[in-house]
């Protein structure tokens, strides 16, 4: 057994007394106030005192900060300079609720049996319980906002360790129907916000890194930005640690990178080879049980390619290959295993209504990006020249055996490692990136024992070495890929 493997399993110890110590013997904590039209004051957690207005809203609430209508504020959820902090107090009885539901899919926090499987891989059946929580973010409060646990591994790993630092998800308007003053509740014009906990990542860089990469290399991205997370069940607050804010493909994205919003957005998991309803899990739209473009698009995609340019204008009046060709093309230049050509998973389709509803590809979950496999990853990620990808995989089988397609993509290669992932412009990203972190991840702020994936501050800080070699590493393979007369 190797000292990291020993050590690991003396921290799932410590930790999951951590998590069990948050809830043992901690009294029932009205967190949420009820409703009220007298302008009152409530108890918020243990520490702050609310006031309530007329209309039964905490003191403060605005249409910019809470209200629908706004248009999302991305500077102050989603600020690149800076890392917010968010309180978040939810009832003892609500967390102990959660974590009894975990416990049933998952096992007993802390221990490895106990789950049942989705598709051998551990994985729950069902997404977590929601329960309500109150929010605080710059002096401001949301009262009633949804929350769970989410995500595949990175909260089954978490669990069976008996790591604190669950990955959570927010629902601004989840219990509407229990609290009407909640009604179309947004944060900053956002509904919906996904805290991922930059497990698997000791650097905490990936999940922010990527997506910006992505975006900036002019792939629609989710926008993405580091929280401090601070969680009250009535006993003070606790130090979760530093997570990843991610935005979630809904109406605010949609409308920032395509100018639109009624367009069917799906979240598949499928290797593209055929087409069954129960493999796009539709998130807009989803009362139309109507599936006719994921459908022409696979239709066209296997359709004859014996009339090349036929089937290439027919491919392209349904789905939009060169915004595939071009996340490919970033995708195996800076690496990722764990997303399409090995993972049916980790992506979004939207029906873009501005462009005919031709489906355009959106990266999802890059918590594992920028890895060369040596770490000792499920699955070797893609080679740059995806001699690998089997006809099982026909998105990328069709595209690059097409010499059309093919150069569009080689030329998209290039353009990644003299743009976004050149060495100079991503090593300085990274490591900007790990500047601004650094002092909520180690030291006398940072995180803490129960509550982080880390070993030592050693670890969070060799790890960027690591991802600074690899940026020089990735540019060299590429470099000698585009040598070697792909073009």
């Amino acid at each position: 057994m190797s000292r990291r493997t020993w050590m690991r399993g003396v921290w799932s110890v410590v930790a999951a007394v951590g998590v069990v110590a948050l809830i043992a013997g901690c009294p029932f904590n009205d967190a949420i106030p009820t409703s009220s039209n007298d302008d009152s004051t409530s108890e918020i957690g243990t520490t702050a005192v609310v006031s309530v207005n007329d209309e039964g809203r905490p003191a403060g609430w605005t249409e910019e900060t809470h209200g629908n209508d706004a248009a999302a504020n991305y500077a102050v959820v989603f600020p690149d300079d800076q890392v917010n902090r968010l309180d978040v107090t939810i009832a003892s009885e609500d967390l102990q609720a959660m974590l009894e539901d975990m416990a049933a899919k998952y096992g007993e926090i802390g221990h490895a049996g106990g789950a049942p499987l989705r598709n051998g891989a551990g994985f729950a059946d069902e997404n977590p319980i929601w329960a309500p929580c109150t929010v605080e973010f710059e002096g401001k409060t949301w009262w009633y906002v949804g929350i769970r646990f989410k995500g595949q591994s990175t909260l089954k790993d978490a669990w069976r360790m008996g790591i604190g630092k669950l990955p959570f998800r927010f629902d601004f308007d989840e219990f509407e129907d229990e609290y009407p003053e909640t009604d179309d509740q947004r944060f900053f014009g956002f509904k919906k916000l996904s805290l991922a906990n930059n497990s698997h990542d000791p650097s905490e860089l990936r999940e922010k890194v990527a997506h910006d990469i992505f975006r900036d290399a002019g792939v629609p991205a989710p926008r993405t930005a580091f929280y401090r997370v601070y969680v009250d069940v009535g006993e003070g607050s606790t130090y979760f640690g530093l997570y990843t804010m991610t935005e979630i493909p809904d109406d605010p994205m949609l409308d920032a990178q395509f100018g639109n919003d009624d367009g069917n957005l799906y979240k598949p998991e499928s290797t593209w080879a055929s087409f069954d309803e129960a493999d796009f899990d539709k998130k807009t739209n989803e009362d139309e049980a109507d599936y006719g473009d994921v459908q022409a698009a696979i239709t066209a995609l296997h359709a004859d390619r014996s009339d090349a340019a036929q089937w290439r204008a027919g491919l392209e009046a349904v789905f939009d290959v060169d915004g595939f060709l071009r996340w490919l093309a970033v995708n195996t230049v800076i690496q990722n295993w764990d997303t399409y050509g090995n993972m049916a998973q980790n992506c979004f389709v939207y029906g873009d209504t501005a462009d005919d509803g031709r489906l355009t590809w959106i990266p999802w979950d890059n918590n594992e990006a920028l890895k060369d496999g040596s770490d000792g990853s499920v699955r070797p990620p893609l080679s740059l020249e995806l001699d690998e990808v089997g006809d099982n995989w026909p998105l990328i089988r069709c595209l690059a055996d097409d010499p059309v397609y093919w150069s569009t993509y080689v030329a998209y290669v290039r353009e990644t490692i003299e743009g976004e992932f050149a060495v100079e412009a991503a090593q300085a990203r990274l490591q900007a990136a790990h500047d601004l972190i650094a002092p909520y991840v180690t030291g006398a702020d940072g995180e803490q024992p129960g509550y982080t994936f880390l070993l030592n501050s050693w670890e969070f800080d060799t790890e960027l070495d690591h991802l600074l070699d690899h940026v020089e590493q990735r540019n060299n393979a590429t470099i000698k890929f585009l040598e070697a007369d792909h073009e």
